[in-house]
């Protein structure tokens, strides 16, 4: 088989950009000429061997962000956005989709930006008799998407508050474990934590300096919201400079983004980075076991598995997914070439949404894409009751995978029949961009293939795919 050509310009580039080089040092560095460093960066020459190993011990470098980053989920984005009805039959092909998200990554992002403010735009019209009179109507990505977005192109890795958290967990043996570590945390400013029945999950009163913690919620929970309080007060210089990095455009986005950060802290500290990568290891991903170990929520260990991308020591490249019961996403990441549609709803043809019919079992799925990867899949209900009689429940499931090919390290890969390329279900991505033509869930016709129509025919959809 030959060997796959290495063309990753645009990283090329944003790493002799970040280290403030002119493109005469940079190939001194390298080893190479500066017409062969033109030539790499602007891909018409792929990256050669002496240079990836010139990365790496020169600078420092994590390879195999080379050939990952962000040009499978642009694509993903892209191919979305286009299939947006607006754009009419003007899907360009899927080559050159690559070759921009590949070489103008910033052109690829703006025309995501802009399609976004389009559907936003023609929203706000939809409802214009609401709209009226309104004095802070935006032209703007909403602050949720935005934040999104943020955590989405960071690969949902945040190394500096990844890190801290790390540090922040080393401390709890000594202190009695996590729990006693948070409370003690606190109490170094003063803070005194009381657990009452309140409705409320939490609540912090700056001036008592007072939290408390509803005595109603699960232990995970309670642990989970000490840590979240202490990166919010403790870790506020290290949260202000990360958005002071992601330049939100609105205040709301950066006040979303700093509860992002703040549970993203109770993660890690939770689960610090090595221990949970070696115990995931050893324990073959068996979710439940890693919950009992750090004391954790299902959900929490799913989470914090599709977060295990710190450059020179990654975990196996999961996705993980939240859908609520009419199948809207809440959650969504991953570090797969699997990419989840921005809008919308998931492919109904995916096990999460079985997930509901058998609350506290898990539901193991062999599926292919139509790309051609297959991936096993694990889904799971993850109700959360609201304390007491009557109070209302949120019902969600949530999807944990990866591709096939990690299946020996999943303890949920054993017994399935990993070779019979029957046992993969078919999914899909976007009824509008999948291209499967005989999918008895097709919601709307593919955007990319003409329909048949036969008035005296009726099959399992009322038109066929060309």
């Amino acid at each position: 088989m030959a060997t796959q050509k290495l063309y990753a310009g645009a990283k090329l580039r944003e790493t002799r950009t970040r280290l403030t080089l002119t493109q005469k040092e940079f190939a001194t560095k390298l080893g190479v000429s500066l017409p062969y460093l033109n030539q790499m960066e602007n891909n018409n020459r792929p990256i050669s061997t002496t240079v990836v190993l010139a990365l790496a011990q020169e600078f420092g470098m994590d390879v195999t962000e080379l050939s990952t980053g962000d040009s499978e989920r642009l694509v993903s984005d892209m191919r979305e956005a286009l299939a947006d009805p607006v754009f009419d039959d003007a899907m360009p092909p899927l080559a050159d989709l690559r070759l921009t998200a590949s070489n103008a990554p910033a052109l690829a992002r703006a025309f995501i930006a802009l399609h976004r403010t389009y559907r936003q735009t023609h929203e706000r019209l939809a409802s214009l008799d609401e709209a009226l009179g309104r004095e802070d109507a935006q032209i703007q990505a909403s602050p949720w998407e935005e934040v999104r977005d943020f955590f989405h192109y960071c690969d949902n890795y945040i190394d500096a508050v990844d890190r801290a958290a790390e540090h922040f967990s080393t401390r709890a043996d000594k202190a009695g474990g996590i729990r006693a570590e948070a409370i003690n945390n606190l109490g170094e400013r003063d803070i005194r934590v009381q657990f009452v029945d309140i409705p409320e999950t939490r609540k912090y009163d700056a001036d008592s300096k007072t939290l408390q913690l509803s005595s109603r919620t699960a232990p995970q929970t309670q642990v989970f919201q000490l840590l979240l309080q202490v990166a919010l007060i403790n870790q506020d210089k290290l949260l202000e400079a990360t958005l002071d990095f992601a330049k939100f455009q609105s205040e709301e986005a950066r006040a979303i983004a700093k509860i992002g950060l703040a549970n993203y802290f109770a993660g890690a500290s939770l689960m610090p980075y090595d221990a949970f990568l070696t115990a995931a290891k050893n324990y073959r991903h068996d979710l439940e076991l890693l919950s009992n170990r750090f004391g954790a929520s299902i959900e929490q260990v799913a989470h914090r598995l599709s977060t295990m991308q710190r450059p020179g020591a990654k975990g196996i490249p999961f996705f993980f997914v939240r859908v609520d019961q009419a199948g809207t996403i809440t959650k969504r990441h991953s570090a797969t070439r699997l990419q989840f549609a921005r809008f919308g709803g998931a492919c109904p043809l995916w096990n999460v949404h079985r997930a509901f019919e058998t609350p506290g079992h898990f539901l193991r799925q062999l599926a292919e894409t139509p790309d051609g990867v297959r991936y096993i899949s694990l889904a799971r209900d993850v109700s959360k009751s609201g304390g007491s009689y009557g109070a209302p429940v949120r019902r969600y499931a949530i999807a944990l995978g990866c591709e096939i090919r990690h299946a020996e390290a999943l303890v949920y890969a054993d017994n399935l029949d990993i070779n019979n390329a029957s046992a993969y279900e078919p999914i899909g991505i976007s009824c509008r961009i999948c291209e499967r033509q005989t999918c008895h869930q097709r919601s709307v016709p593919p955007l990319e293939r003409r329909l048949s129509i036969d008035a005296h025919t009726r099959g399992t959809l009322p038109y066929e795919v060309t």
